[in-house]
Order: structure tokens, then C-alpha cells, then sequence
């Protein structure tokens, strides 16, 4: 076994370590029929192995979303072992957007190893990528009956609306920092929801799907979980400015090196318009690029107010998403455990 890459990670609330447990056999089963080639990277990237195949001990990703398609299950009466095709549906496409993603984006790092891209070349990456996608499909393409059928049909929801959100990520980076045609707010959700709303409440209702969950059901899960993605997909915006390095791998600022147009950045510009033109030209293209530059704009954005207003609407969202399964018809101790699961992961990040 080769020695983790980062530190030790912290240890993992129950709900994720008992999901893992049951998810992870199939998982691994479903990625041992791929190719050769794609199949070393998907395993890398997962965190199984390294770059030349040795097994490691790199707990790899912290399975919310496997663990949420459990949940999903388990919420609607059934046992989680129903969810297992739908949690491993979950994992080979967030696994496949990550590969994605990490190419688009230039990123050199993912959880404190070379990304997939960066081992491996661009052009294999790519290739993992799709076969990562296509076995996901594959995986509820075999579930027998409606249910099946029904799960399929809302991961390819899912699908779209994913690379909806990520072309509209991608756009942002072109758009200016202040004046017409700037990013606001309300942009900034629509793509959060899309891009890690979609797939969070994907997670949890294919679980309930293969379940038999009754429509209000699902509903009513989809619609916390989408709080759930917009929540986070904040909480990861702070951690891409604030995060310690150790614990995500990337350099300390490293959405303002990248000079992305994040949620505390934008919820300071709309708070202190005055700090607008001096962010613009901190990580505008003709701004002062280097740490210097990202060090004094995270100030500012902390001095405005964008990080506690990043860490309140968190705060606020999943109290909504907690009020939602509540009211729900659902089982008391699933929900129990989402909520004793968002609050640990808000304690992460806060």
C-alpha cells in the first residue's frame, strides 16, 4: 500500500462510512469492466490507486452523494440496498464531471494528487470521462422494470441541466466584473442550482425512485437537496478562498488566482458597490495577477461582508431544506441523518 498523498483526513460522519461500506464493492465492480486504459484513470481518480496502478490507502472522495441516494431510499421505507444501482450511477457521473471539469477549468489538483488530466494527458482524460458517463447509463439501463426506466429518465435530466450549469460557469469567466453584463446574484443561483443542485438531488431521489417512492415524495426530496446543492456549492466557493490547503488540496485563494467570479466575491460586490472597480481591478485580466493581487482582493471580499453572507445563506438554505424533509411523509431517523449530515458538513466548511 503507498503512502496517503495528503494528510489524514478527518474522520467521516457515520452516514458516509455505512453508505461506503455498502456502495463501494458495486462501484468497484461496475469500473473493473471498463477498458484497460480508462479504467487505471477512473481508478485514480476515485482514489484507489496511483498513477501507476499501485493500490493506496487515499480514502478518495467523501461519497456524499452515494451516501444521499441511500438516504433517499431508507427515507421512503425501503432498505438503502435498493439504492446501490442508483448510488453507483451517482458516483461514476460526479466522478465523470470531476474529470470534466478539472480540463476545463486547468486544474492541476485534485485531493492532493495530480488530476486525471495531468497524470494521464488530456485526450485519455477525456476518454475516462466518457466512459464513466457511459456506464452510468448503463447501470440504471439494467435496473428491470418501471422503476428502472423512470430512474434513467431522470438522470438524463439530470445530465442536461448539469452541462447547462457548467456552460454557464464557463461563460462567467468571459463576462465583466462590473457594468452591463456583469454577473449577479440571481445568475449565481441558477447555475449553482443546475450545476450541484441538479446532481445532489439527483443523488436522493433515484434512490427513492428504485424504491417505489410515491411522486410527492421525490418532490418534496428534490427540493431539499436543490437547497442542499446551492448551499454548497457556496460553502465550496469559501473553501476556494479560505480553505486550508492540507484539507483541499489546492493552493490557499485559489478561485481568486483563477480569478473566478464566486459567491462571496459576488455577494461583497453587491453589498459595497464601491469595492466593485477596486475587485475588478485586483482579478480582472489587466489586474495584478499572483498571490499578492489574490491575497488583498480576499480581503477585501472578507472586509464587504462576502464571506459571512456566504456562510449565512448556507445556513439559511439548509434550515429550509431541513424544513422541507420535515414536513415531508418520511421516514424520522433517514431524515435524522441528513440533517446531522448537512450540519457536519457546514461545520467543515465554516
Amino acid at each position: 500500500m503507498s503512502a496517503q498523498t495528503g494528510p489524514p483526513a478527518p474522520a467521516l460522519p457515520a452516514t458516509l462510512l455505512r453508505s461506503r461500506r455498502l456502495v463501494e464493492p458495486a462501484l468497484r465492480k461496475a469500473v473493473q469492466e471498463l477498458h484497460p486504459a480508462p479504467r487505471l484513470i477512473a481508478s485514480h481518480a476515485f482514489g484507489w490507486c496511483d498513477e501507476d496502478g499501485t493500490p493506496t490507502d487515499d480514502p478518495g472522495s467523501k461519497g456524499i452523494r452515494q451516501a444521499l441516494a441511500v438516504l433517499g431510499a431508507e427515507a421512503v421505507g425501503a432498505a438503502g440496498e435498493v439504492a446501490v444501482p442508483a448510488a453507483v450511477a451517482i458516483e461514476l457521473v460526479h466522478t465523470f464531471s470531476l474529470v470534466h471539469d478539472d480540463i476545463m477549468d486547468g486544474d492541476e489538483r485534485r485531493r492532493h494528487r495530480a488530476s486525471s488530466w495531468k497524470a494521464f494527458g488530456t485526450g485519455p482524460a477525456v476518454l475516462a470521462g466518457d466512459a464513466l458517463f457511459a456506464l452510468a447509463v448503463r447501470t440504471l439501463a439494467e435496473v428491470p422494470g418501471e422503476r428502472g426506466g423512470e430512474a434513467l429518465r431522470q438522470l438524463s435530466v439530470t445530465l442536461g441541466e448539469l452541462v447547462h450549469g457548467q456552460a454557464d460557469d464557463l461563460q462567467f469567466e468571459t463576462r465583466p466584473w462590473t457594468g452591463p453584463g456583469a454577473v449577479d446574484l440571481a445568475e449565481y443561483r441558477a447555475m449553482a442550482d443546475r450545476k450541484t443542485g441538479s446532481l445532489l438531488a439527483s443523488a436522493m431521489t433515484l434512490g427513492a425512485v428504485l424504491a417505489g417512492a410515491s411522486p410527492e415524495a421525490v418532490a418534496a426530496l428534490s427540493r431539499a437537496m436543490r437547497q442542499w446543492g446551492v448551499a454548497f456549492q457556496g460553502l465550496d466557493d469559501l473553501l476556494g478562498i479560505w480553505g486550508d490547503p492540507r484539507t483541499t488540496g489546492k493552493p490557499v485563494h485559489s478561485d481568486l488566482l483563477r480569478r473566478k467570479k464566486t459567491l462571496p466575491v459576488l455577494a461583497a460586490m453587491s453589498l459595497d458597490p464601491a469595492v466593485g472597480p477596486r475587485l475588478a481591478g485586483l482579478l480582472g485580466e489587466a489586474g495584478p495577477a499572483g498571490e499578492d493581487g489574490a491575497r488583498r482582493a480576499a480581503e477585501l471580499v472578507e472586509a464587504a461582508g462576502g464571506r459571512e453572507y456566504a456562510l449565512r445563506e448556507a445556513r439559511r438554505l439548509l434550515d429550509a431544506a431541513r424544513a422541507e424533509l420535515c414536513a415531508a411523509p418520511l421516514a424520522p431517523a433517514a431524515v435524522d441523518e441528513l440533517v446531522a449530515l448537512s450540519q457536519a458538513l457546514l461545520r467543515h466548511a465554516g
